[in-house]
């Protein structure tokens, strides 16, 4: 009975409040922003998604270790031993983040299925998530494919996200600057929206017009976490 609150999705819920008002996950925060106006164009039913989570994630001891490493790294020294990882973060992959729970799935990877039924008001969503720490310093980033109830084109797709609160989309393949082609953490840090490229249709369902497949990229310290509590901060003073 506690309102788990992204403005952008569910800000009415902070009217059932009963003293208390959570934050989600930041990874779910940053999938579920661009994900909501396609939901509301065709009705999402299922989501597979893999993040790419960075070291800030893991707050400042995270960063520190991953900055120590990487200059280490660059000096040819030993690298130091990892303590806010479960193994060295620079120049490596680690494909878990939290505790493992049912079926080989860790605390993490749940959360976007848990917290997002709750805050879409879904409560049969179904969910397929893969965490990933990497060694980027802040920014997540998240590869995502929906299915809908009803067909969607991409036309449609690309106009609701250029149009939804808290989006930006950027999503041009021809241009010549990548950081004009897709949305990455360099240019995605130390900002409020969710940047959103790539956008595609889901080849791999029976029926392609009720898939598509996007990547988005958000700062887990901001929209994440200490701007999505403004936001709610300011509709409970609005």
């Amino acid at each position: 009975d506690v309102p788990l609150v992204v403005p952008e999705i569910n800000g009415a819920d902070v009217a059932w409040h009963k003293g208390i008002i959570a934050n989600p996950n930041c990874a779910t925060i940053i999938g579920l922003v661009p994900t909501w106006p396609l939901h509301q164009l065709a009705g999402v039913t299922r989501m597979v998604v893999s993040t790419y989570q960075a070291a800030s994630g893991a707050g400042a001891p995270g960063m520190a270790e991953l900055e120590a490493q990487m200059a280490a790294l660059g000096r040819g020294e030993e690298l130091p031993e990892p303590r806010a990882f479960a193994a060295q973060l620079v120049s490596n992959l680690i494909p878990q983040i939290g505790g493992f729970k049912e079926e080989g799935y860790t605390s993490e990877e749940m959360k976007l299925q848990n917290e997002g039924r709750k805050i879409m008001h879904l409560p049969e969503l179904r969910v397929n998530c893969t965490c990933v720490r990497v060694p980027v310093l802040r920014s997540h980033s998240e590869s995502i494919t929906l299915e809908f109830e009803r067909d969607i084109t991409l036309e449609e797709a690309r106009e609701a996200l250029a149009a939804a609160p808290g989006v930006k989309l950027v999503d041009d393949r021809e241009a010549e600057n990548a950081h004009d082609r897709f949305p990455m953490p360099i240019d995605t840090s130390d900002q409020d929206l969710i940047w959103v490229g790539r956008v595609r249709r889901d080849i791999s369902n029976p029926e392609p017009n009720r898939g598509i497949t996007f990547w988005c990229c958000g700062d887990q310290i901001r929209k994440g976490a200490a701007t999505n509590a403004v936001q709610i901060l300011r509709l409970l003073i609005g």
